[in-house]
Parts: C-alpha cells; sequence; structure tokens
C-alpha cells in the first residue's frame, strides 16, 4: 500500500485467551474510510497502526519456501482474529510457540489486546 491510497477499512474481532481453559478476552476494531469508528482494545490508536502496517501480510500471507523459526516457547496465549480486512474475510491465529509465531505476535501486539503476555514482553 502506497502512502496516497486510503488504508482499507477494517472490522476485526480479537478473542484472546491467556492459557487453555481460562477465560476469553474478546475485543473489536472498526476502522472506516480510514478513520476508527469503534473499539474495545486498550491502545486503540495503536492497534490501527498495527494493522495499517501489517495486515494485509499477517492476514493474508504469500506462500512461500518454508520457515526456518527458532524453537523457543513464549507462553500459552493463543489469540484469534475474525472480520473483515479490505473487503476479504479475516481468519488469522496467533500464537507464541516458536520465534516465527512470537515475532508475528509482536508486530500485531496493540490489536491483540494488551493483557498479560500480549505487548510481545515475553
Amino acid at each position: 500500500m502506497s502512502s496516497t491510497e486510503p488504508a482499507p477499512d477494517f472490522d476485526l474481532t480479537v478473542t484472546l485467551t491467556e492459557a487453555p481453559g481460562s477465560p476469553a478476552h474478546v475485543f473489536t476494531l472498526v476502522c472506516r474510510s480510514g478513520r476508527l469508528t469503534e473499539s474495545t482494545l486498550p491502545d486503540p490508536a495503536g492497534a490501527v497502526a498495527a494493522v495499517e502496517r501489517f495486515g494485509e501480510r499477517i492476514f493474508f500471507p504469500t506462500p512461500g519456501p518454508p520457515k526456518l523459526c527458532t524453537q523457543q516457547y513464549g507462553g500459552p496465549q493463543v489469540a484469534v482474529v475474525t472480520g473483515h480486512y479490505g473487503g476479504r474475510t479475516v481468519q488469522s491465529r496467533f500464537s507464541l510457540t516458536d520465534g516465527c509465531e512470537i515475532a508475528r505476535w509482536r508486530a500485531l501486539s496493540p490489536l491483540l489486546g494488551g493483557t498479560a503476555g500480549s505487548a510481545g514482553a515475553i
């Protein structure tokens, strides 16, 4: 996306669980015509900035060669992001199971709720 193109509209719901069996935290983020219209996130401006910066690549990755990921464990947190981004349906799962997943989590940490584990401080 070039700097002259408006950011795509999006309507996202994040369901974050901090550990298996723990209660889910549900957050919403809605942006229309480049403007935040609704949010229940602790840092909505940060979440919009992260989605605008990484959304297309993180929500709809292009296939490529297999990735080598460090085998480190960042915690049991899982975030599922559903909704729409630029007219496309989003169904993305984020976790902290290895270095590649931790990097994805950190890229969208403001969107993932700001509760324990979501800020990338692992």
